[in-house]
């Protein structure tokens, strides 16, 4: 994550904007009295929360531990070729 002070932030406002939301970067900006935040697109902090949730969820977790165990068994599920067209579009 790039880093960079209040005052070149505050110059640059619209530019260093545009560049967090279409990189997909976060920026951190950083005070004087040596607090800082973050500015990052809309998209991007609902995509680290979902994140977070799933992280935080004892149950979601076990499920994708399951998933991976039959996975790597190939004992997962299977779906059908008209499933696979659907899902991939083709």
């Amino acid at each position: 994550m790039d880093t960079i002070s209040v005052n070149k932030f505050r110059d640059n406002l619209k530019n260093l904007v545009e560049q967090a939301i279409s990189r997909h970067e976060p920026l951190k900006v950083t005070r004087r009295a040596g607090e800082a935040f973050v500015v990052m697109s809309a998209e991007d902090w609902e995509r680290d929360q979902e994140t977070l949730h799933v992280l935080q969820s004892n149950s979601l977790m076990q499920q994708i531990a399951a998933s991976l165990e039959t996975h790597a068994r190939r004992q997962g599920y299977q779906p059908t070729d008209e499933q696979m067209h659907e899902i991939t579009g083709v």
